[in-house]
């Protein structure tokens, strides 16, 4: 294979829900391809659905950060070289250290313990299409719903206090933005750890019945790996299934005949849900592997310390594993999409994500048969400047 090399991840889309052109021309040319990192480095890129999961599959490539290059600049600045993970920090470990992680957060996201969240999770997306009711007939959807949906259901599975979600929302957000700098980026983490810190102070006494209590009880994590474990939930469990909400329902608005389709028969739910994950990929930049020997890979050889980056949007639109990938179908059956990831670390959280998605579009669509966009489509502000994709806002109105 002749290898291109590539100075930059391509990122410019032509159309809001569909990933950047330049990424599905390389899956079909070269779909492990040479790239040039914003410090120098030169690694890869990978764009296939059978690439993506044989890398998150393969324990030869190492998750952690001081091994990494970041294939974007911050700020407008190369990103620095990240230190080791700090305890507790469980996505970004490998080996024995993620497996003890993950076994004591397995326990915590059982699937029956989600499912059991189900009427929770029911009353509190009724309560806010209540309140959007009273509010229209106009709203921004992301404000009113898809923001505030998954925030509470993950302070209440943690034990956050809901009323003190302001800050960490907000830092969050910060955190996300590709053009803040980056000590800007890093001081927002920072309050949003801080915060997380002095919760789990005030849960030794006053302990609760929720994770963060469960974490501390079991008697095997200190203070610190309950705080970096809880600030990973935290901002994951909220940022990446609102934005999913959002586009999710742009996505929805933008194909009426499917909509239409999901409201005749709301059995399409849990389909139509993956479907939509794989369809929008909204994590756009990463996840991110560093080979810890020399390994072939697609044909090429990835040497020790080169890393490589995966294509998410890309790899979820590979007509080798997906028929007719550019076209929403809530009939398709989308499993083995890597939406969630794959391998080790694939996303803990993705059952109580699931339901949140499926109660959500359920309800929103029952409870507001006309829901419309409230503004062209073309206005819709996206997140092209994030690190997750999604809408800023999505003005709706209903009758």
């Amino acid at each position: 294979m002749t290898e291109t090399l590539h100075p930059e991840l391509p990122m410019e889309r032509s159309s809001p829900l569909d990933p950047p052109t330049r990424l599905g021309e390389l899956r079909e040319t070269e779909p492990i391809s040479r790239l040039q990192f914003p410090d120098g480095h030169l690694g890869w890129l990978v764009t296939s659905h059978s690439l993506t999961r044989a890398v998150l599959a393969d324990q030869r490539f190492s998750n952690r950060p001081e091994l990494q290059h970041s294939p974007i600049r911050i700020g407008g600045q190369v990103v620095p070289p990240s230190p080791p993970s700090e305890p507790g920090m469980f996505i970004t470990t490998d080996g024995a250290e993620h497996s003890r992680y993950r076994k004591l957060l397995t326990g915590q996201f059982t699937v029956r313990r989600m499912n059991q969240l189900t009427p929770r999770i029911e009353q509190i997306v009724a309560n806010h299409l209540a309140a959007m009711r009273e509010a229209g007939p106009g709203v921004d959807l992301v404000q009113a719903f898809a923001l505030p949906v998954p925030s509470m259901v993950i302070c209440e599975l943690l034990g956050v206090p809901y009323e003190e979600r302001e800050g960490f929302q907000r830092d969050t957000g910060t955190s996300f933005k590709l053009s803040n700098d980056f000590e800007e980026i890093q001081a927002a983490f920072n309050r949003i750890k801080a915060f997380v810190a002095d919760l789990v102070r005030r849960k030794h006494d006053d302990p609760g019945d929720d994770m963060l209590t469960g974490l501390i009880q079991s008697g095997e994590l200190n203070d610190e790996e309950v705080t970096n474990m809880g600030l990973l939930l935290l901002v994951a469990g909220h940022e990446t299934t609102a934005n999913m909400l959002g586009i999710g329902t742009l996505a929805l608005l933008q194909h009426p005949d499917q909509l239409a389709e999901l409201r005749a028969d709301p059995s399409l739910v849990d389909n139509a849900v993956e479907e939509l994950m794989r369809y929008l990929s909204i994590i756009q930049l990463g996840p991110i592997r560093t080979a810890l020997e020399d390994l072939e890979l697609g044909g090429v050889t990835v040497k020790e310390g080169e890393s490589v980056v995966i294509s998410v949007p890309a790899a979820n639109r590979d007509p080798n594993r997906f028929d007719r990938p550019d076209e929403l179908d809530i009939h398709r059956p989308a499993t083995g999409h890597v939406g969630f990831g794959h391998g080790v670390h694939q996303c803990l959280g993705q059952q109580l994500a699931r339901i949140e998605m499926r109660v959500a579009f359920r309800a929103l669509f029952t409870e507001f048969p006309d829901l419309r966009l409230a503004i062209p489509a073309s206005e819709v502000p996206m997140r092209t400047d994030m690190g997750i994709y999604g809408v800023h806002r999505l003005p709706v109105e209903f009758s």
